[in-house]
């Protein structure tokens, strides 16, 4: 009898890689169709370009390194979807296919391939795409239907936080807003996720820990520095600061990376925090407007300390106090 060695955990699952891409694909879309609607065609395009380049980037990485061509996956295509949706409408066709390149070339394929992976990909050229061309990362064009906006009229900005535009509650919630293609509208993304835990894609800690302990540490925050007129402002102030910028896109659809995560539930909740605290710090004391991208990529490089530190007990390991 032939037996087949693999390392633990020993688990079955009937979901696959491909199925898993499948799903977070799906929930996606409504991010897809919310940036189609407020700033038109382009937006498609720029999804597509990106979709694009990270698959054929992909392909050529395992051809040179002959590796299994695994583009069937659709772990590439949700890189470009998010890589995608990280920038703005006007972003050119060429830089895209650099953030693309670098995501897939330098991230993933390099270390490994898909599981390898130490930073989350997407954000990884992201970062890179807003060093190497503030200018083009920060020119957000208002949404289509903004009264007091131009069609010419950009925010610059890290992020669109309100500033420039007198948003309310509702055109936050609804994408009304310039930014980054899929950090706009609220709604779509909070779709995405009800999906993703509907079909047990990704779990609750990581987006639940990273939203509330943001929105705690705002409202602390925001108390030390009297920010708050009346009592009122006080208890919408959390809610606006979390409607605001990419913090509910980079919890659920960049923080939940299954290969950046800590492995335990304690430890996926100590990353959540961990992210809420410093994107807080860097809005409030920091020169940047805004952290995600930069918040989520460290939270990603201590994930290994954290699997280190938080870990569950072996079985069949003897307590300490037994």
């Amino acid at each position: 009898m032939t037996y087949r060695v693999s390392p633990a955990p020993h688990a079955k699952s009937t979901m696959s890689t491909q199925s898993i891409m499948a799903a977070v694909l799906v929930a996606l879309s409504p991010c897809v169709a919310a940036a189609a609607y407020w700033f038109g065609w382009r937006a498609l395009l720029v999804v597509l370009i990106s979709v694009v380049s990270c698959v054929l980037f992909e392909l050529l990485a395992q051809i040179i390194a002959k590796r299994p061509i695994t583009i069937s996956d659709y772990s590439a295509a949700v890189t470009g979807v998010i890589l995608a949706l990280n920038l703005p409408v006007t972003a050119p066709w060429w830089m895209i296919v650099i953030g693309a390149g670098f995501a897939i070339l330098i991230v993933k394929q390099l270390f490994g391939g898909l599981g390898c992976n130490f930073l989350n990909p997407a954000l990884a050229a992201r970062a890179v795409l807003l060093a190497s061309w503030p200018s083009h990362m920060t020119n957000f064009t208002a949404p289509l239907g903004i009264q007091n906006f131009t069609a010419t009229d950009a925010v610059s900005s890290a992020t669109y936080l309100t500033g420039g535009y007198d948003a309310g509650l509702f055109e936050l919630f609804i994408g009304k807003i310039p930014g980054s293609l899929g950090e706009v509208c609220k709604l779509a993304i909070l779709v995405g996720l009800v999906y993703l835990l509907i079909r047990k894609v990704i779990t609750i800690e990581v987006p639940a820990s990273f939203i509330s302990s943001f929105m705690i540490f705002a409202f602390l925050f925001g108390l030390a520095r009297n920010e708050y007129a009346t009592t009122a402002e006080m208890f919408l102030f959390p809610l606006e600061a979390v409607l605001s910028g990419g913090v509910l896109f980079g919890a659920v659809f960049m923080a939940t990376d299954y290969v950046t995560n800590p492995m335990t539930t304690l430890g996926r909740i100590i990353f959540g925090i961990g992210c809420g605290l410093l994107v807080a710090v860097i809005r409030f004391f920091g020169s940047y407007p805004e952290g995600v991208t930069y918040t989520i990529l460290l939270m990603n490089i201590v994930t290994p300390l954290i699997d280190r530190f938080v870990r569950p007990r072996v079985y069949g390991e003897v307590r300490a106090d037994a």
